[in-house]
């Protein structure tokens, strides 16, 4: 029985990144071996086993055979005859497939089959063996990887693969799951557009995400947006996300935000009148397909439907401003609203030429706001049902009062 550090920790070891979790690979070994030392067995559909200390797990080695379509057709076989070359070529990248001792310090030499310390330094991503079509979740975890390892390429064969499955519809077969635990995952790199980029570049982004895919192509208004595609600003907005350092449900609000744009008629072009509606619409259905959470399919829909008036709130007086935080839930929920300010300042400057520009819309509007928050709803409420006041015309002297606070602040 011998055991192995696998995959992600020995690639970023060699890479001089830091890592956090570790996978292990066990070797020779039988269940019944493993439980006599103590490891607890995980019901999953291999075998996996905890440690008594650690409670990290460790995957006895296998082999897998393809048995259907999608990423559960697969009959799994462990053994202790399994080697560990065997274990290695069912992985999916050869940087992922590159393993070394329990006791590594990353010095020593690794046990590399596949030749994945090349494809590091090369900053290739390639697939291990043709086995790697036998999988539709590669594609994913291959954008993924694109997207946190920006400066590296996928390999042109691998890229091809990765058509290949499309076209035979594996991408069809992705449960919503694994869909969205690898996106989420991708949106949270370095530059999440290089994810979109090579799913955009085998196909599988016109399966996934049609309503983004269409985006490419579609004009814009050039004074308002110099890169005049809807796809590249799309991009440019989830990387200046992600170099705004935006949380997972900003970015994916970014992601979202223009939607409605790929659904405007010819004849509009190249303006966009509704697409907030349209894309918030369109929202609907991708969260529902991919069961986003809800934190994320909230502000989604709040950016989606608000953020052009939140663009053009700058000349907005008092009344209009707490309209606005109406809308929004912007009083119930000031933490979402923070949010979708971040989002919005992310789509203002996520323009070519706009990078670098302020966005005062993002702190005039949570001054505002703050403004709108120091009125006490209860005792403003007390006082309308005072002076006789009912149902809605109660919440219309509370709104009153906050117009008063907020105009208070717009003056001072």
């Amino acid at each position: 029985m011998k055991i192995y550090k696998v995959g992600g920790a020995v690639r970023d070891r060699l890479l001089q990144r830091p890592f956090h979790d570790t996978d292990w690979v066990v070797v020779g070994a039988t269940p019944q071996e493993m439980t006599a030392r103590g490891f607890t067995p995980v019901g999953r559909d291999f075998p996996v086993f905890l440690h008594p200390k650690t409670h990290e797990e460790y995957a006895l080695a296998r082999t897998e055979r393809k048995s259907g379509m999608g990423y559960r057709g697969f009959v799994v076989h462990t053994s202790p005859d399994v080697t560990l070359e065997e274990d290695l070529a069912r992985r999916d990248l050869t940087v992922n497939a590159i393993a070394a001792p329990a006791d590594w310090t990353g010095v020593e030499a690794v046990f590399d089959p596949y030749n994945g310390q090349a494809d590091l330094q090369a900053k290739v991503l390639r697939h291990v063996t043709d086995a790697f079509r036998e999988d539709p979740v590669r594609i994913l975890r291959v954008a993924r990887f694109a997207a946190r390892f920006h400066d590296f390429t996928v390999a042109p064969e691998t890229l091809q693969l990765m058509r290949e499955m499309v076209q035979a519809g594996e991408a069809d077969h992705l449960v919503p799951e694994r869909v969205w635990q690898e996106i989420s995952r991708g949106l949270m790199a370095d530059q999440p557009s290089r994810m979109f980029e090579v799913l955009r570049a085998c196909g599988a982004l016109k399966v996934l995400l049609p309503e983004l895919d269409r985006l490419w192509g579609v004009p814009q208004r050039a004074e308002y947006h110099p890169e005049v595609d809807s796809g590249v600003h799309a991009m440019m907005v989830l990387d200046m996300a992600a170099q705004l350092d935006a949380p997972l449900t900003v970015r994916f609000a970014c992601l979202c935000h223009d939607f409605g744009k790929g659904t405007t008629p010819a004849d509009m072009l190249p303006r966009h009148i509704g697409h907030e509606q349209r894309s918030a619409q369109l929202l609907k259905g991708v969260c529902d397909r991919w069961r986003v959470p809800n934190d994320c399919k909230e502000l989604a829909d709040l950016v989606a439907r608000e953020h052009g008036n939140i663009h053009r709130s700058q000349d907005l007086n008092a009344a209009a401003l707490v309209r606005l935080y109406e809308r929004c839930d912007a009083i119930r929920k000031p933490e979402r609203f923070a949010q979708a300010l971040w989002a919005c300042e992310c789509d203002a400057r996520g323009r070519l030429g706009f990078e670098e520009r302020p966005y005062p819309q993002r702190q005039r509007l949570w001054q505002g706001l703050q403004a709108a928050l120091t009125v006490d709803t209860a005792t403003a409420a007390q006082t309308a049902a005072q002076r006789g006041l009912k149902g809605k015309a109660i919440g219309e002297a509370v709104a009153s009062v906050r117009v008063q606070a907020v105009a208070a602040w717009l003056g001072s």
